[in-house]
């Protein structure tokens, strides 16, 4: 027997509802009628987390050419110059959009009517250009989008939901050009396998970093959209960019608790444990150097001095001042003992962001018709060897724009097609050994960490392939003999995405951005994107 229940059918499917996801959706919405997938609840995603803001130009002061310029350094020579200028550009009126939709970020007093907004300043970035809502910008743009879409009729929002796989005409043996025609789900509060039918899928399902054993992300940043793309035909690039927020907070009992960049923006300083600064003796820029060059400078104090964590330092600044702009950090480390305004915050680095992903075009649009894949799952050439800070939400506006405005233009091109074949599990039972998938997901986790962390060697990264091979061998046998589960499925995608980042970080042969390697200490004059290409599409 099989377990599909039912069959949805839709114009699109959004996998994903963080800003990307719910912002392709409403713009979708007067025209189009929506299924958005969610993971978990509708707002555990990345957006919900971020902190820091999102960068575009409002002062008048600043330019787009800096922005492009700022960005273009960041990224360490490899960004896509016609991207960051296409998203710089467009920057305004998304944000505007955001605005126009109710997000409430922090303004200043003007001397007119018009709003005037307070801007921050973070590191890579030449100009005050962040704007923010406190130190919980995520958050008020997930609440304003969430609100807005629950609201709209032509949505329809499934949430604890995950992608199986895309479900192209090649997979079921129809002739013909290649093309989307749905995706398998799984029904985690039935535990069931359902089928969406649709001709247009997006992905906005985030990134990998819990691939590794420290990270910032939330639990959903599985690898999922990557994964899926890369089993349905597409082509990846740049995966090996990986990038480790500098400053997570170090304490027992906190997880993934993110200390955002606009502390360092407003004069936060490093420190060792004896209270000495050291980010002048490694950039010029020090506190507001890019994210990859204080993620090294605080990894290589650590393992010079033997020490557990550093320290960020905001206790010499007017202490109204930083529980002010900071009222959510404050709160929180309030529950730790630890006074913002007082003494010193321990921190660590910790896997953040992925630079690197599905290759998209202008338009968020895939190798596979009718697959787009837009936010942080997706590879446009903006973020280069390393993501300059608050570009990942504005990277998530401006192609959802796109991707929107693309699908829009097309969607009277497509035939509707006929049922899709049920997801069949009539030769799998129930496992009564989900321990194995534990262990293997804890020996991922842990070896990332050591091998494909901030720095590698060549040696580490063979390591590491050997150990996922091995561990992919066990997960597919388990996949294809038991039952469906959150945890097999989320191992199975980030064993996938583990290959591909370090088969990438293994053809860079180089030290650039977010990627430092022993063997190469230095970067090569003549470089660009690391591309991967599957063998057999489906």
């Amino acid at each position: 027997m099989t377990t599909t229940t039912q069959e949805h059918q839709c114009d699109v499917l959004v996998i994903g509802s963080g800003a990307a996801g719910l912002s392709l959706a409403l713009r979708l919405a007067p025209t189009h009628k929506v299924i958005v997938l969610s993971k978990g609840p509708l707002s555990e995603g990345a957006t919900l987390y971020a902190q820091g803001g999102i960068a575009a130009v409002f002062d008048e002061q600043d330019s787009v050419e800096s922005h492009v310029e700022d960005t273009q350094i960041a990224g360490a020579g490899i960004c896509d110059t016609q991207v960051v200028d296409f998203i710089a550009r467009n920057a305004k009126d998304c944000v505007q959009w955001l605005i126009d939709g109710g997000v409430p970020f922090d303004q200043e007093d003007s001397d007119d009517d018009t709003p005037r907004y307070h801007l921050t300043r973070e590191g890579g970035h030449s100009h005050r250009r962040i704007l923010h809502t406190a130190d919980a910008t995520g958050m008020a743009v997930q609440n304003s989008l969430q609100d807005n879409v629950r609201q709209h009729p032509n949505i329809t929002l499934l949430e604890r939901h995950n992608a199986l796989d895309i479900i192209t005409r090649k997979k079921v043996g129809l002739g013909g050009p290649n093309h989307v025609l749905g995706a398998y789900i799984w029904n985690r509060n039935q535990e069931v396998v359902e089928t969406v039918r649709t001709n247009y899928v997006v992905l906005a399902t985030g990134g990998a970093s819990k691939v590794y054993q420290y990270t910032s992300n939330p639990d959903v940043s599985s690898g999922d959209g990557i994964a899926m793309a890369w089993r349905a035909g597409c082509r990846v690039a740049n995966l090996e960019f990986n990038q480790f927020h500098p400053t997570c907070l170090y304490h027992p009992d906190a997880r993934n608790f993110l200390l955002t960049e606009a502390l360092r923006g407003e004069g936060a300083h490093l420190k060792r444990p004896d209270g000495s600064r050291f980010m002048a003796e490694f950039d010029s820029r020090g506190e507001l150097a890019p994210r990859d060059v204080v993620a090294r400078a605080i990894d290589y104090e650590m393992k010079r001095l033997g020490a557990d964590c550093m320290y960020l330092d905001i206790s010499h600044k007017d202490p109204e001042f930083v529980i002010k702009h900071f009222p959510t950090i404050y709160e929180k480390l309030k529950q730790y003992g630890i006074d913002l305004t007082k003494e010193a915050i321990p921190i660590v680095p910790a896997a953040h962001y992925t630079c690197g992903g599905v290759m998209v075009d202008k338009n968020g649009t895939t190798d596979l018709p009718g697959l787009y894949a837009i936010g942080e799952v997706s590879y446009t050439g903006l973020h280069g060897a390393n993501r300059m800070a608050s570009n990942s939400l504005l990277e998530c506006v401006v192609y959802a724009w796109s991707a929107a405005e693309h699908i829009k233009a097309h969607s009277d091109h497509i035939e509707p097609h006929t049922a899709l074949p049920p997801w069949d599990e009539s030769q799998v039972i129930c496992s009564d050994e989900e321990v194995v998938i534990q262990h293997n997901w804890h020996e991922l986790r842990l070896f990332m960490w050591d091998y494909m962390g901030i720095v590698r060697s060549t040696k580490r990264l063979e390591r590491a392939l050997r150990r996922i091979e091995l561990l992919k061998q066990e997960t597919h046998e388990y996949y294809a003999n038991f039952r469906v589960s959150n945890n097999l499925l989320e191992l199975r995608n980030l064993l996938q995405v583990a290959e591909l980042m370090v088969r990438c970080a293994m053809q860079r042969k180089e030290s650039r951005g977010l990627h430092y390697t022993i063997d190469y200490p230095e970067p090569n004059e003549q470089s660009g994107p690391t591309v991967l290409t599957p063998d057999q599409p489906c």
